[in-house]
């Protein structure tokens, strides 16, 4: 059985969805050839906790750890949530403090490709050691947090070693990079880095169709589309809420604010009196102030049940129970390609979704694939009312369901056979 190395920041009991890629591959390779070996650090700073990822970590899979120097430990003693925040990677623009700019613009310039850089030299002193005692001739890194990749590029440099890189987010081009106040130097250093790891990487993976058109423009080495996946399965006796619950997992932010959404719903509810009984909103995470005030505004605010962060097994079961998924996406260009984890959960959930994103949205097209929902774009209004006004229907008679079709091809086993065919 061929071994590879994976090398990946994220980790149980990390939560979120950055950590359940990895572990994911690291559960099915065996299946298809491929024993994994991990690497990860020792004493991390995630931002978000769920423990319930342990349980399915192999029990006999082989994983190193080596300690990291976290600047956002240090950085916590000024503000401990606004560290958090910006180490999740999720930047409001909006009435920043002083301390925040100041944060953000070390972040940015200070700290590249970030700050989590410092576990880079002695990692690849330590793998080295691990390399050729386990005789391990593959390695595979991935990122965000894109330093990780420099672990790879650097053990390559000293190993005759296959280094394959993926980007489980693009770099330069993802949302976030340009509110990190970054000078013209630290920014021509991100595109450097970036080009490196592209060019370098025997292998390179990506999540979307336009990531990879991205980094065609950049590298000709062959970059594959892996995207993230669902291991759920549907309880079929799963009883579905009594009330017409319009959920969102996952956090809500401030560019994420279907404005047009909120009002056809509170049209709705002054048109339909049995609309205004039934539905419910529920956002499960992480919700920004200026989405609730948004919905306050819009009359909503007795609809709305916020849950806040939950364990990914009970993200599952609230999946399951709702009446209508929500999946909203930032609306810029730059978003078009970014394809959130949930997705493939809601798709397995067998439940409507209901998206609204920008547009050109890559999701749009898998939705209409796999027949799994509707997805809008930010400016639709009477169309998406009349599609929502029809699931209300299909709910009152107990017919809101979906009829979904080729969504195995999204499925965490069949994912990983993928990999293993390109490792």
């Amino acid at each position: 059985m061929r071994k590879v190395l994976v090398i990946t920041y994220y980790w149980p009991p990390a939560g979120g969805p950055g950590v359940q890629r990895w572990l994911k591959f690291v559960k099915y390779l065996r299946d298809f050839g491929v024993e994994p070996v991990v690497y990860i650090p020792e004493n991390p700073n995630y931002p978000i906790i769920d423990d319930t990822f342990e349980d399915e970590i192999p029990e006999d899979i082989t994983i190193y750890k080596h300690r990291i120097f976290e600047p956002y430990r240090i950085a916590s003693i000024f503000s401990k949530k606004k560290t958090k925040r910006i180490s999740s990677g999720i930047i409001q623009t909006k009435n920043q403090s002083i301390l925040e700019k100041i944060m953000l613009w070390v972040r940015g310039n200070f700290f590249i490709p970030d700050a989590r850089k410092y576990w880079v030299r002695p990692s690849v002193k330590f793998l080295y050691d691990v390399l050729e005692k386990d005789q391990i001739d593959t390695v595979i890194t991935t990122g965000p947090p894109h330093s990780v990749h420099l672990i790879g590029y650097h053990l390559k440099e000293f190993k005759k070693i296959k280094w394959i890189a993926d980007f489980r987010d693009p770099w330069t081009s993802i949302g976030y990079h340009k509110k990190l106040k970054l000078t013209s130097m630290a920014q021509n250093r991100h595109k450097e880095l970036e080009q490196l790891v592209l060019t370098k990487a025997n292998k390179i993976v990506v999540t979307s169709e336009t990531t990879r058109k991205e980094f065609q423009a950049i590298t000709r080495q062959p970059i594959e589309v892996i995207t993230n996946g669902f291991d759920s399965i549907v309880t079929r006796k799963v009883v579905l809420d009594e009330k017409f619950t319009i959920s969102h997992i996952g956090s809500m932010l401030t560019g994420r604010n279907p404005k047009n959404l909120w009002k056809v719903i509170a049209e709705l509810i002054a048109e339909n009196s049995a609309f205004k009984e039934s539905v419910r909103l529920q956002f499960l995470g992480v919700l920004s102030d200026d989405v609730l005030q948004t919905l306050k505004k819009s009359g909503l605010e007795n609809y709305v049940d916020v849950l806040g962060y939950v364990s990914h097994e009970e993200a599952i079961q609230h999946q399951q129970k709702s009446q209508v998924l929500l999946l909203v996406e930032i609306d810029s260009e730059e978003t078009k390609g970014i394809i959130p984890g949930k997705l493939f959960e809601y798709m397995a959930a067998e439940r409507p979704v209901l998206g609204v994103g920008p547009i050109g949205w890559e999701v749009a097209h898998m939705v209409a694939f796999t027949k799994t929902g509707a997805i809008f774009e930010y400016s639709a209004h009477f169309q998406l009312k009349n599609v929502l006004l029809n699931w209300f229907e299909q709910y009152q008679t107990k017919q809101l369901r979906v009829s979904s079709v080729s969504t195995n091809q999204y499925s965490r086993r069949e994912l990983t056979r993928k990999l293993a065919e390109y490792i």
